[in-house]
């Protein structure tokens, strides 16, 4: 398996080269890097919420786990994209992001309580925080404008393809081969690592010479008004955003029976499923009738999804409420950073995509707590909370799509 692995990269290498398309390289090798990363990752999520559960967590546990690890990203991602920039080098920052989430990933295996799970989320994250910025400037870069959706689209279809493998492995390894949640961890610890070879081969897409008259600003005076409106929009959207950990709880819950762990992990894979399904033609969608209009569409879907779970309790209603769920995912992740670079200058675009994901994710502290919070109350609380946030940033997102109408 190891050998074919490397034989993998050869083979991809191989064949770019003969494109000679340094571009496709890194789109290919950064998306290559995604998907055993992601593999990895999903490999632990699934099953995460319910092994904070197992160790006594409630919804609040829950929320700090997913809110805190996503705040401290962020504060990592406004700073590593200024310092890619500055440096005129990206490749280091996506080196080190990956090969910090590997080892804290490694770590998971020998997390004993849920206070431990915390710290070691929260540097798994940091991992993403470094990296993310700069790696998304790298894909930004070796990309048209015109089809930038539909390379951010690839990218996405990757990493959540890793995801769909992943979360079918931990299933596997569970149900089959009979693992401990624990088990599962250290062995999405040790594939996390084969995730750092790829990256060597990319080709670095800084420049030097732009970045070395750069200061760092970061506020919303430095943005465009455009920016400075979608952000809003984008950051009011991750405050009722929550972490899907609340809706494999949720679904665990209420479908409790003979497979408590199995269930939970195939409505996960659904979502997945779906989020690669969709990755790459919500992408195509976005080029061709407008990133905004997408992402409206994204947003507006959140609603239908949280009026679900509060509303219906059945093992048919959850398979199609997680479907839409992986819809909603496609058509916001990969838009909103490729609408992002569109709007910002070429040379400060790491800056301004760390200063997005900053915004949007220090959104997910309040969030993880609040819905955590209200979850230990009443679920349907929760779920209700997400639901208003999803309706205010959709009539924001409308009015920021009436309003570029007019202008242009």
């Amino acid at each position: 398996m190891i050998l074919a692995y490397f034989q993998m990269i050869r083979n991809v290498r191989k064949t770019i080269n003969n494109k000679k398309s340094d571009d496709m390289n890194n789109i290919w090798l950064l998306s290559i890097v995604s998907l055993i990363n992601d593999f990895s990752s999903k490999m632990i999520l699934p099953v995460l919420p319910l092994y904070i559960k197992q160790l006594g967590g409630a919804g609040l546990a829950i929320g700090l786990i997913s809110g805190i690890g996503e705040s401290i990203a962020s504060l990592l991602k406004v700073f590593s994209g200024y310092w890619s920039d500055k440096a005129g080098r990206r490749k280091p920052f996506v080196l080190g992001g990956y090969a910090l989430s590997s080892v804290s990933k490694f770590l998971f295996y020998f997390a004993s309580s849920w206070p431990i799970i915390l710290v070691l989320r929260s540097f798994e994250r940091a991992g993403k925080g470094l990296r993310s910025a700069s790696r998304d400037a790298m894909l930004a870069s070796t990309s048209e404008k015109k089809k930038r959706g539909k390379t951010f689209g690839i990218h996405r279809a990757f990493d959540s393809g890793g995801a769909v493998l992943g979360s079918i492995a931990a299933l596997l390894l569970i149900w089959l081969l009979g693992f401990t949640i624990r088990n599962v961890f250290l062995a999405a610890g040790i594939i996390a690592f084969f995730s750092l070879l790829p990256i060597f081969f990319t080709r670095e897409t800084g420049s030097q010479k732009k970045a070395a008259k750069m200061r760092f600003i970061v506020s919303f005076k430095s943005l465009s008004k455009r920016l400075k409106l979608f952000m809003a929009v984008a950051t009011i959207f991750a405050f009722g955003n929550f972490s899907y950990m609340f809706f494999v709880i949720r679904s665990q819950e209420i479908l409790d029976g003979g497979d408590v762990l199995i269930i939970p992990i195939l409505l996960y894979i659904l979502y997945n499923l779906f989020y690669t399904i969709m990755a790459v033609p919500s992408g195509m969608l976005a080029d061709r009738m407008g990133k905004d209009k997408v992402l409206l569409m994204g947003y507006s879907l959140f609603i239908p999804v949280t009026a679900g779970f509060i509303l219906f309790d059945s093992i048919s209603a959850f398979i199609a409420l997680f479907i839409v769920y992986g819809i909603m995912y496609a058509f916001i992740e990969s838009n909103e950073r490729a609408y992002v670079s569109d709007l910002a200058e070429g040379n400060v675009r790491g800056t301004a995509l760390g200063t997005f994901f900053t915004l949007t994710s220090i959104a997910a502290l309040p969030a993880g707590i609040i819905a955590g919070l209200l979850y230990d109350v009443l679920p349907a609380y929760a779920f209700a909370y997400g639901g208003a946030a999803a309706a205010i940033s959709s009539v924001l997102m409308l009015v920021h799509i009436k309003a570029n109408s007019k202008s242009n």
